[in-house]
């Protein structure tokens, strides 16, 4: 039983499953449209707009003007399931769902900027058919953390400037799974829901150097953010003199820290046409090594209390990712970018499941900026995302010697089209 309640519960932290996202693990990357042109290269030493908020706290010390920023990123995912080992469907699991995001900054003076910006940096919505065979380890999920972060960056000199905002980040999910009753002398299913919820502080940082005329480096600090998700979890439909017990409400608490983030970048002017951009990024993945969940007032079955508090071994490990990018200016109203990108998975075959059936992930983009006067400009971006194929090998479940959650098995292939569209005005 300790597997089981341990993969019902985890949703509600680690879910946001980015299959139909441009990040992997569980990152987003649909803060900006401006630098989804280059795949996220240079998003740390390229202040284009007050998107530079997210990707370089520092970057706003490079902004003249006032400026208001709004955009949406959509990605449709595809996910084909090959060889699995009980009945299933390959319909879309993840619903083609917008990412939204908004930013304001201001110069003070000539040293001092400030900002605020509002952006999703987690989420999910996965859907799988009522016939998939891995329902009883995972069938659909909805997890979302929105972010608001009040930012000031200061110039210390020509070439130097640094930035801070903290982060009020709200977390929140829903998940559903299914048990099998007839293997625990009932009939039917058992449905198993969740939902849960929490507000924690973390922090961004970032120092921007002009190291000469035309090369500028910058350096990116996402925090750690602790979350203690209060919640419920609900069960109904359970049938037998097992699952029959289980059947009510239940206050549950799960502690879940996301990871921290270096991004380091360069951005090249090579000329007044073309300009060039590279950069890495470093995510801590190996917090996530176990996760437990404690849950109140659950029942004694066979003298125990099996779902009293149980965890799960996840063993994910720490990750680069790399991209490099360019934009060509082709004449004083439109821009045009490009970029590539490789980012690696930080689950491996090992445990892998399937709310997170993500593989190590090639990345290609096309961007475009138009701005129709000196005030405005307007964004797009077209990005494809292909992974490598990733295998998931779940185990079942057993409670008193049932298999209360059959085991699944499968091949996933995930590819996926991402655009994005942003406004900036300037007054």
């Amino acid at each position: 039983m300790k597997q089981l309640w341990c993969k019902t519960t985890l949703a509600l932290a680690i879910g946001a499953m980015s299959t139909h996202s441009l990040g992997n693990g569980i990152a987003i990357n649909e803060q900006s449209v401006s630098s989804m042109g280059t795949a996220f290269a240079g998003r740390a030493s390229s202040a284009q707009d007050a998107t530079t908020l997210f990707g370089n706290p520092a970057g706003l010390s490079k902004l003249k003007r006032a400026e208001v920023v709004g955009g949406v990123g959509l990605v449709k995912a595809n996910v084909d399931i090959d060889d699995a080992s009980a009945q299933t469907s390959e319909g879309d699991m993840v619903p083609l769902t917008p990412v939204p995001f908004a930013y304001y900054t201001s110069p003070l003076n000539e040293d001092w900027h400030y900002g605020i910006g509002l952006y999703v940096p987690y989420g999910l919505i996965s859907d799988y058919e009522k016939g998939f065979g891995g329902r009883y380890k995972g069938q659909y999920s909805k997890v979302e953390v929105v972010t608001l972060q009040p930012t000031l960056s200061y110039r210390i000199n020509e070439r130097v400037s640094v930035g801070f905002g903290p982060t009020i980040n709200k977390i929140k999910g829903k998940l559903v799974n299914q048990l099998d009753n007839s293997a625990a002398l009932g009939s039917g299913e058992t449905k198993v829901g969740i939902k849960g919820d929490d507000t924690a502080l973390g922090f961004n940082a970032g120092v921007l150097v002009d190291v000469t005329e035309q090369l500028a480096w910058g350096l990116t600090y996402h925090s750690k953010v602790d979350y203690t998700l209060q919640g419920r979890t609900r069960i109904t439909g359970g049938d037998g003199p097992i699952f029959g017990q289980f059947n009510g409400e239940y206050d549950a608490q799960l502690d879940f820290t996301t990871p921290e983030m270096v991004d380091s970048s360069l951005t090249y002017k090579l000329d007044d046409q073309w300009t060039l951009y590279g950069g890495a990024t470093w995510t801590r993945w190996s917090r996530l090594q176990e996760i437990v969940v404690e849950n109140q007032g659950t029942p004694s079955i066979l003298g125990m209390t099996p779902i009293a508090e149980v965890s799960e071994q996840l063993q994910w490990q720490d990750t680069w990712s790399y991209a490099i990018g360019a934009s060509y200016q082709l004449n004083p109203q439109w821009v045009l970018r490009t970029g590539f990108a490789l980012d690696a998975s930080p689950a491996a075959n090992d445990n892998r499941t399937v709310r997170i059936p993500v593989g190590n992930r090639k990345v290609f983009s096309l961007g475009a900026g138009w701005s129709p006067t000196a005030d405005m400009t307007i964004d797009l971006a077209y990005t494809y995302l292909r992974e490598s194929e990733a295998s998931v090998n779940q185990h079942s479940t057993e409670l008193a010697g049932a298999e209360i959650a059959p085991g699944f098995s499968a091949r996933y292939n995930n590819s996926a089209h991402g655009l994005g569209a942003q406004v900036t005005y300037r007054f």
